[in-house]
């Protein structure tokens, strides 16, 4: 066998290879054309963005000349549509926050269990068939989970409770619940599957079992992450359209009683949408009034959701 002499390079009489200028304009050309291409869908995006606030900010301003701030957001009737007139968003407030949290109490521990099971005792065969599942949830249009709410969950909740009406926010609330599960669970269970394997060793070490490693090691550790997804969910819930358009009952009433029909932001703003009020009159500018609101609720929580997550990276990196 040839050895190589010390100090001699491994290399030595082969000549470097060369790209022809020619091919090396091309290929430099073909990728400043892909980053080009890269760099304007993430523009437009970030264009799109700008014209949507642009475009409610110009609206609502125009709507706030005639309304004062004050009123708009103590008054507790909204009554835009009607003689007496009233613009106090309280009502749609109190409505989109109603369906919202009793969607979350149904999301919360069902989501968070399906990702301890998922991440922590799962089979891989059961992993394979719970995720599709999950996802087919996740894809259903929701006009769909709407008339479902209306057509099976409200009869079955009146079984219980004779008094409840047709519309509610129970119902809807409920059935928005299993909207966001797929969400909840899928965010939270990326939080526990991403954690050292050195914390789990560590909870075993000192004599845990696996229940007691899962609810005080693994997410009290992974709480950041699994808080973000809770956030980002009622940020979901309240953007909904469609379940609450149809089965709460389009009623802006200033209540917190969840058996009574209510109307949210996006219903109201479905509502006004739908053609019959003018175009460009102080009753159709409330919709971007109404929508500058719920853009602002819905920054907050994604801010709010950011700042976590990335408290959460930073945390239990070792």
């Amino acid at each position: 066998m040839n050895q190589i002499v010390a100090g001699s390079s491994p290399r030595a009489g082969y000549r470097p290879f060369r790209v022809a200028p020619r091919l090396k304009f091309v290929r430099d050309l073909q990728e400043r054309a892909i980053a080009f291409a890269l760099f304007s869908c993430a523009l437009v995006s970030v264009l799109t963005s700008v014209a949507i606030v642009a475009v409610l900010s110009i609206e609502a301003l125009q709507f706030f000349k005639f309304v004062s701030v004050w009123d708009f957001l103590t008054d507790t009737q909204w009554t835009p549509l009607f003689a007496d007139k009233h613009y106090g968003i309280l009502p749609l407030l109190s409505g989109t926050f109603v369906t919202s949290a009793i969607a979350i109490a149904v999301s919360l521990p069902l989501g968070l269990v399906i990702a301890v099971y998922l991440s922590e005792f799962s089979s891989s065969r059961a992993r394979m068939w719970v995720k599709p599942i999950l996802e087919i949830l996740a894809g259903i249009p929701t006009i769909v989970y709407g008339y479902f709410a209306l057509m099976y969950v409200t009869p079955a909740l009146q079984l219980f409770i004779p008094s409840l009406g047709t519309f509610n926010a129970l119902s809807a609330g409920i059935v928005m619940g299993f909207m966001i599960l797929p969400m909840v669970a899928s965010l939270s269970e990326d939080a526990l599957f991403t954690l050292p394997q050195s914390l789990r060793n560590a909870a075993y070490a000192l004599g845990s079992s696996k229940i007691q490693m899962v609810f005080s090691v693994l997410i009290p550790a992974a709480f950041g992450g699994i808080t973000a997804s809770f956030i980002l969910s009622v940020a979901r819930a309240v953007g909904e359209t469609m379940i609450v358009a149809i089965a709460a009952g389009q009623q802006p009433t200033l209540t917190l009683d969840p058996t009574q029909p209510i109307a949210t932001m996006t219903a109201y703003i479905v509502q006004v949408s739908l053609g019959d009020t003018p175009h460009g009159t102080l009753e159709y500018r409330t919709i971007f009034a109404v929508g500058a609101t719920l853009f602002f609720v819905t920054l907050v929580m994604n801010f709010i959701s950011l700042r976590l997550r990335e408290r959460f990276k930073h945390s239990y990196s070792v």
